[in-house]
């Protein structure tokens, strides 16, 4: 066995902590910078989302702007079982970071928006967000009529382009729970 020891003062072992600290939090200020001032994550969920001012907020903060009242707010149960129809639904909820598996049988509520500043889309447009204890659990952007259904966030149409929404995953997930 060989045993190598090494007599560092303290003044250089304070020194290259200090160091470390400040790279740390460089690079926590550079993380901040290169998430480009985005207040609220279009992904994941989101905590302490207590009333309307705090839904407002967080659809602020993804780009849109709504009605400042919803124009509809549901108590739903999330099924025990997800049949085939909400497969669609599921990945939708899923591709942006969202797990309602894991809230089978609970009651949650749905507080349904008009967006006013929906891009190139002649219909009128509602959001609808999925709220279980305070947390933001699910959500998407859907036309009155049921056309089509997508992701929270906002779409990016190049200029004189119109953007296509995908049509709706399926007639039950559209209504999303019983």
């Amino acid at each position: 066995m060989i045993i190598i020891t090494a007599r560092i003062p303290k003044k250089r072992l304070l020194t290259g902590a200090a160091a470390a600290l400040c790279c740390c939090g460089l690079a926590v200020i550079a993380l901040a910078f290169t998430l480009g001032g985005r207040a609220v994550a279009a992904s994941a969920e989101v905590k302490h989302i207590k009333n309307n001012d705090d839904r407002l907020a967080y659809l602020n903060g993804l780009g849109w702007q709504v009605s400042p009242q919803p124009i509809a707010t549901e108590e739903l149960l999330i099924p025990e079982e997800f049949d085939d129809s909400y497969a669609g639904y599921l990945k939708l909820q899923s591709d942006q970071g969202f797990d309602l598996t894991q809230y089978r049988g609970k009651r949650v509520k749905r507080y349904t928006y008009q967006i006013t500043n929906y891009p190139t889309q002649a219909e009128p447009v509602q959001v609808a967000l999925l709220i279980y204890k305070n947390r933001v659990i699910g959500g998407q952007i859907q036309s009155s009529s049921g056309s089509f259904l997508h992701g929270l966030t906002l779409p990016e149409a190049a200029e004189g382009e119109t953007s296509t929404p995908s049509p709706a995953p399926s007639a039950a997930a559209s209504g999303l729970i019983i």
